[in-house]
């Protein structure tokens, strides 16, 4: 919600830019803040969608190593566990099995 908030503000930001460009008058001075600083928040909002998913709810990929790391998700209140892909580097986190 708020990340969806902060999206419709970048453009928001990036119009008032642009319509101030477009008619001038005393504000033009703004033009460059407005422009960059909507397009960074855009930017930057869709690196975070991007890089940080949901949790999977699949099983493990047989590569993956169980790390041993439990923690509940703050977001979606899931227990999630960590595996660790050793040809790769990366981490996945999935929603723990509860035992």
């Amino acid at each position: 919600m708020l990340s969806t908030l902060a999206m419709l503000l970048g453009g928001l930001l990036v119009v008032a830019g642009t319509v101030i460009a477009l008619f001038g008058g005393l504000f033009v001075i703004f033009v460059p803040q407005l422009i960059i600083g909507g397009l960074f928040l855009m930017i930057g909002l869709a690196i975070e969608r991007w890089r940080y998913k949901s949790i999977a709810h699949a099983a493990p990929d047989p590569r993956w190593k169980d790390t041993g790391e439990r923690f509940v998700d703050p977001e979606t209140g899931v227990l999630t566990a960590v595996y660790f892909d050793a040809a790769s580097g990366e981490r996945h986190y999935l929603a723990a099995n509860p035992k």
